[in-house]
């Protein structure tokens, strides 16, 4: 039987806990840029460009990994 917890970090060529300090990394991440997105709603004049530029460099890092798998 498979374990559960260590399938998909297996098949992305991580250790359980290599994958939760990641993913985490990742999770952080992006709540950092929801209070940056909320913060440019009430006040528009603050992070202009910096929030989607993030997001973008946060995607580009991803899909970079998932393509190194295929």
């Amino acid at each position: 039987m498979r374990n559960i917890f260590t399938k998909h970090p297996n098949k992305v060529g991580e250790s359980y806990f290599e994958h939760l300090i990641k993913a985490s990394g990742v999770g952080l991440s992006l709540l950092f840029l929801v209070f940056r997105i909320f913060i440019h709603a009430l006040f528009p004049f603050f992070f202009e460009y910096s929030t989607s530029n993030k997001i973008k460099q946060l995607n580009d890092e991803l899909q970079e990994r998932k393509n190194k798998l295929n």
